[in-house]
């Protein structure tokens, strides 16, 4: 169920929002919001590339509470930036989502997760 999720937040869902907030422009907005995935080529600069027991929320620099900053403030440009912004923005919930279901099933996983403390706030509000 983990993985389903992940794969429809990460690009069914921009094109629901696409399709239903932007209907005039919506292919153009989806193709632009899945395009935010290139956000993960930062995954490159991590050793290992890939860790399935590793939170990319907060430890990836582009993944990185800085970054999601920027991608806040993204939001308040004209288009395109807005929707970027937006993009981006929806590729983070959608990690921090996937890193609540690793948390759960494995906390101690994620012990040295830059987000643990985030994600032991959050898992208690709902579990």
């Amino acid at each position: 169920m983990q993985t389903f999720i992940h794969y429809f937040l990460h690009f069914g869902f921009p094109v629901l929002i696409a399709f239903f907030f932007f209907r005039k422009d919506w292919i153009k907005v989806a193709i632009i919001l899945l395009a935010t995935m290139l956000v993960d080529l930062d995954h490159l600069l991590a050793s290992p590339i890939f860790d399935p027991n590793r939170c990319s929320f907060g430890f990836h620099i582009l993944h990185s509470y800085y970054a999601i900053g920027f991608y806040i403030i993204l939001l308040f440009f004209k288009r395109p930036y807005n929707i970027i912004g937006l993009g981006l923005l929806l590729h983070m919930l959608t990690d921090f989502i996937d890193c609540l279901f690793m948390y759960n099933v494995c906390n101690s996983c994620l012990e040295n997760a830059p987000a643990k403390e985030l994600l032991k706030t959050v898992s208690s509000l709902f579990f």
